[in-house]
């Protein structure tokens, strides 16, 4: 057995599943570096450096079969976190190979394919909560401000949404568990990444005078257009589960 280790980055990843290939290794898997434990004493350790000639290399040979919306489902497996995510895409890269003129993603006969569309899947329907569920509070530097503790890595994914949407305001969305956000100062769009997690005790000292205002004023909104004779709690939480409770205003 010979474990690649990389970087945790997706680049990383490829260049690691080009190395697969380049020195011929049969009995393999892949680990980011800061998840791995290793458990076989015997097993050889190969230490993957980044390299984005190798990853461009694999993802350019994948897009003549699978096309751009296939890498694109690649990313979101990646992007899910799932433990097992760097042997699925090596698996993809590997039948990708044996069946040049297939589109393999559409194999679902296979129980690796099968787990990459249920995972995609998964990936989605994250992504489209975070945009529906997002709340924005106005700090004192007139930036609008959200957190986000999404269960797979959907920043990257709704990035172009709030970019397209909200290009009149400064905005922030920062990802409590991953500890790194999106920025958007009127001209660019980028990501950025604090050197301490976000203090959630001292952030609400620095909201804008208005804000507090604004909440209450939704929150009787919201109280005074809920028809109580109406109530159906089993549908609400079929359309807003209760874990994304936490980013809406209306119920705190």
């Amino acid at each position: 057995m010979t474990t690649l280790l990389y970087d945790g980055s997706f680049d990383g990843l490829f260049t690691a599943i080009f190395e697969v290939f380049e020195y011929r290794y049969q009995d393999v898997e892949i680990s980011s570096r800061e998840r791995f434990h290793q458990e076989n004493i015997f097993a050889e350790i190969h230490e993957t450096i980044t390299q984005t000639e190798k990853s461009d290399r694999v993802l350019n040979k994948l897009e003549q079969t699978i096309g751009k919306q296939g890498i694109h489902q690649l990313l979101k497996v990646f992007l899910s976190e799932d433990s097992d995510m760097e042997n699925l895409l090596l698996s993809a890269v590997r039948q990708s190979i044996k069946h040049p003129g297939e589109n393999i993603l559409q194999n679902f006969a296979d129980p690796d394919i099968l787990k990459i569309s249920k995972i995609c899947k998964s990936v989605d329907r994250e992504r489209h909560r975070m945009t529906a569920f997002v709340r924005f509070e106005k700090m004192q530097d007139d930036v609008f401000f959200a957190k986000i503790d999404p269960d797979f890595n959907v920043l990257p994914l709704i990035r172009k949404h709030f970019k397209d949407r909200y290009q009149d305001q400064k905005w922030m969305i920062y990802d409590l568990r991953r500890n790194y956000g999106i920025f958007y100062d009127l001209a660019t769009c980028d990501f950025f990444y604090p050197e301490e997690k976000l203090n959630l005790n001292q952030y609400q000292q620095k909201f804008h005078d208005e804000e507090k205002n604004y909440q209450t004023l939704w929150q009787r909104y919201f109280t005074k257009t809920n028809i109580v004779e109406r109530k159906n709690i089993k549908l609400h939480l079929q359309h807003v589960p209760k874990r994304y409770w936490k980013y809406l205003t209306e119920k705190h």
